[in-house]
């Protein structure tokens, strides 16, 4: 059947970087965090934090996903090597660049 998934079929790069609010950002930029969906308690406490993009990411429906680490997160090096807890994921409408 055409258009079905193959899991063995090779990904496609993410972006290497996206624009928001006409400013390019990419891995390693910094951005401001502003959750719009304030769907769970981790949405109001990261709001207006700082952090840094570890990943862009996109899925098989193209939607972009930006993983961060938070600038004053004192467990960061767990982020940067992918551990639960201390990479979070955005849409890039919930971020600003800094």
């Amino acid at each position: 059947m055409i258009g079905e998934w193959n899991p063995f079929e090779e990904a496609k790069a993410p972006p290497e970087s996206i624009r928001i609010f006409g400013v390019d950002v990419r891995v390693g930029d910094k951005v401001r965090l502003c959750p719009t969906k304030q769907a769970d308690i981790m949405d109001m406490a990261l709001a207006g934090k700082i952090a840094f993009i570890e990943a862009i990411e996109q899925d098989f429906e193209d939607n972009i996903q930006l993983a961060v680490v938070l600038d004053d997160d004192p467990g960061q090096e767990f982020g940067i090597m992918r551990q639960p807890g201390h990479r979070f994921f955005f849409s890039p409408e919930e971020v600003e660049p800094v």
